[in-house]
């Protein structure tokens, strides 16, 4: 039975990850006496002494409502394909070994991982290498298997809504038309439920590559029936029919994962060629992830870091906790990283905001 536990947070920030390290620490040190340390920086921290740090109840006292991590994180740091200067060039390597020798050499008994997909396929290869592993859904983008939903994910759909809120006056006040570019990668989970929420009269989402024609005549009969301005969501994933999908940065040798962002700006361009309407566009970019998390993922972020524990305890390593209606349960990590949940076309979702009066962009 575990008597060390080492806790890291990987890929990108969100609210509520201070809650499940607070959720992990209390568990093991109250409940259990157990020693807790935090590596900082996500697995890059694994690499180096220094960056492993003992986690007491001083240590997450008050960490509650802060957004971000207090252990800091990184979605680059990927000990199986790590960037290492040779002959002053980035070649990637493969430096699990010494990743695993250095959490044997600092005692750690088991390891709680707290990322999306890519952090938990990196946990799980670690597991493989016979690292005791849990892990704990965290994404803002809401598409992970195997759990109904991810902490952080609330908390942006609270800051999206709220600024759709705001950008309805502005956007009546001169007749415009709105575009606000949602986060979410692949899945179109943020961008359709703040639309709806947030009163959007287009929405476009990676699951429904959108005709621009679509969104022309939705404009267009809005303006017809007396509404002089609209707002369209779009997810950072969404590309039109038959085109592909806008990034800032492709994936290369050295970083295996694509930055996407601009398609905002190229639906405003697309607009412009058929509609005679003032449109602009609003990023609404790493907001998203800042802030103090909300009720929702506070308590969600802490439930989750007690369950991590409570597998820890029970020895069930290769599971990740998830929560199923109202309860926490756990699945394997292979399963719940083998695909992503992506928005269903034909969902109830889906079908909601087209009875609403909302427009998808299909052809």
């Amino acid at each position: 039975m575990a008597r060390k536990i080492g806790i890291l947070t990987g890929g990108g920030d969100c609210p509520g990850l201070n809650a499940v390290i607070r959720g992990v620490v209390k568990s093991s040190i109250i409940r259990r006496g157990w020693e807790v340390v935090g590596i900082r920086d996500g697995f890059d921290g694994l690499l180096y002494n220094n960056r492993i740090v003992p986690l007491g109840l001083n240590e997450v006292r008050g960490i509650l409502p802060r957004g971000g991590t207090i252990l800091g994180t990184s979605n680059r740091g990927n000990p199986f394909s790590y960037p290492v200067e040779v002959d002053g060039k980035t070649v990637l390597t493969d430096v699990s070994d010494e990743v695993v020798a250095n959490i044997k050499k600092q005692g750690i008994d088991a390891l709680v991982a707290v990322g999306g997909d890519g952090s938990l396929k990196i946990a799980l290869e670690l597991m493989n290498k016979g690292i005791p592993v849990v892990g704990v859904p965290k994404t803002i983008d809401n598409d992970l298997m195997e759990t109904d939903v991810t902490f952080g994910y609330n908390t942006a759909l609270e800051t999206a809504t709220d600024a759709l809120d705001k950008l309805h006056s502005t956007a009546e006040s001169h007749h415009r038309v709105m575009i606000m570019e949602v986060m979410g990668r692949y899945a179109g989970w943020i961008a359709l439920e703040s639309g709806i929420s947030g009163g959007a009269d287009v929405i476009l989402i990676p699951e429904i590559p959108y005709d621009i024609s679509a969104v022309c005549r939705a404009v267009d009969e809005r303006r017809r029936r007396g509404s002089s301005f609209s707002i369209i969501v779009v997810a950072e994933g969404a590309f039109p029919h038959g085109g592909n999908r806008v990034v800032q940065k492709r994936a290369d040798e050295t970083n295996t994962i694509e930055r996407l962002g601009g398609i905002g700006q190229y639906v405003a361009r697309q607009l412009g060629d058929c509609l005679d309407m003032d449109v602009r566009v609003m990023v609404l970019g790493h907001l998203q992830r800042g802030g103090s998390p909300s009720t929702f993922d506070r308590c969600l972020g802490s439930r989750f870091g007690v369950a991590a524990v409570d597998l820890i305890e029970q020895e069930q390593y290769g599971r990740m906790v998830c929560l199923r209606g109202r309860d926490i349960k756990s699945v394997s990590i292979e399963r719940a990283v083998r695909k992503l949940k992506l928005v269903n076309p034909g969902g109830q979702m889906v079908t909601a905001a087209e009875e609403l009066g909302i427009v998808v962009g299909r052809r």
